[in-house]
């Protein structure tokens, strides 16, 4: 039996940066061209709701293309011809309007097998009566639809109103689409007819081997170098549906089975995947970026363990409750705890934190990156508060910048 190539943890660790848009030019202003690019290397942008810095989707774009008009997510997403379209893609998220027809088979799924919303007669009697709403009035969202009908406060979480559920439902079983979101992130539900471009929704659908092919595919692409598990994760397939995709790419060719070093797992490496000696990026990544969801991939690659803290209560947080990992040269190297206080007008670094073997000049490169996220968020500048073993340096590389404001 043939030895499998051997990648070592720094060269795995360079090819999942390029493959992640690390490597590619920052443009002086960001264009549609640049926003499609960016999206190509990530395949998926995940949503989430917490706004003390920035929303999740807009984040990793930035760490990628620098400062941008966020109008461009926005135009891709609203305006004709879209360009990506939110589901259930990793966990809720924004994914390249071309992999509608591939996620027919996760619809069918929840159309087949139904949802524990979805138990009682009347939720029945309700799905007819929002699809017949939607139908004649277009896109709305529940309170729309609900009519403000009090939602119940006996339990935490979000209290989702009967309207909400069902509608939610619709939208995982694909019998609804997503045309928007209004000022209070809502979304507004309508019918994939109005979405999704005509010809993608009269295209045959794949069959579900084609399906799990190309989300593989699309998860090799975007990962570089990856194990099983992470191709699996990147779009949240079944065990089964991952490796049976797996398997059909590596006979293909498209992807070869190599060992990384520290790695026990295979691994498999794409074949358009680049294996640079070196990589000179510069970013703060969101939580919710791509390059670090999988926490147990972040710290085989990086060294860099990293946990959100933002349910753990404040007495026990260890960094801090919004906390973005600092990407220099191809290391993980620092981590800040970050709010952007929009009544001052400043982002402010609750906390900064070095790793271990982090570079001389992280504190400059660092303060740098802020100034400049400072003035996409339209904020005045920076304040560095003093805990964190990094606050100090911080605080004096941070001296005097002034940001350059996106408008």
């Amino acid at each position: 039996m043939s030895r499998l190539p051997a990648l070592s943890r720094a060269q795995a660790r360079r090819a999942t940066l390029v493959a992640q848009g690390f490597r590619d030019p920052r443009h002086t202003v960001p264009t549609m061209r640049t926003f499609t690019r960016t999206l190509a290397r990530t395949a998926v942008l995940q949503i989430d709701s917490v706004n003390v810095l920035q929303r999740a989707h807009y984040m990793p774009l930035f760490s990628r293309m620098g400062p941008y008009d966020t109008d461009l997510l926005r135009r891709a997403a609203e305006d004709r011809p879209r360009r990506i379209v939110e589901y259930w893609a990793h966990v809720a998220a924004f994914m390249p309007v071309e992999l509608w027809p591939h996620m027919q088979h996760r619809m069918r799924r929840y159309r087949e097998q139904g949802h524990e919303w979805m138990g009682l007669p009347e939720r029945q009697e309700l799905v007819t009566s929002l699809m017949a709403e939607i139908t004649a009035r277009g896109a709305a969202t529940p309170r729309d639809l609900d009519d403000g009908l009090p939602r119940t406060k006996e339990n935490w979480g979000w209290n989702w109103s009967e309207t909400k559920k069902t509608l939610e439902y619709l939208f995982l079983a694909g019998r609804l689409a997503v045309a928007g979101r209004n000022q209070q992130f809502e979304r507004l539900y309508d019918l994939p007819e109005r979405v999704v471009p005509p010809a993608l929704l009269a295209a045959p659908t794949p069959t579900d081997e084609q399906a799990w092919r190309e989300l593989v595919r699309r998860a090799a692409t975007a990962l570089g170098v990856a194990t099983e598990h992470s191709l699996r994760d990147y779009f949240r397939m079944r065990p089964a549906e991952a490796h049976s995709a797996v398997t059909d790419l590596v006979d293909s060719g498209e992807l070869l089975e190599v060992r990384v070093e520290g790695e026990p797992r295979r691994a498999f490496l794409h074949r358009d995947t680049a294996l640079p000696r070196k990589v000179d990026a510069r970013a703060l990544l969101s939580p919710f970026d791509p390059l670090v969801w999988e926490r147990a991939r972040t710290e085989h690659l990086f060294g860099f363990r990293y946990r959100i803290e933002i349910y753990t209560p404040a007495h026990k947080r260890v960094h801090g409750y919004y906390v973005l990992p600092f990407l220099l040269g191809d290391r993980i190297v620092a981590r800040v705890d970050l709010k952007a206080d929009r009544r001052t007008g400043r982002l402010q670094v609750l906390g900064s934190f070095a790793e271990q073997d982090a570079p001389e000049h992280t504190a400059v490169e660092l303060a740098a990156e802020l100034l400049a996220l400072a003035g996409w968020l339209d904020l005045g500048g920076v304040d560095v508060h003093p805990r964190g073993d990094l606050a100090p340096r911080l605080a004096v590389a941070s001296a005097g910048l002034v940001p350059l404001t996106v408008r």
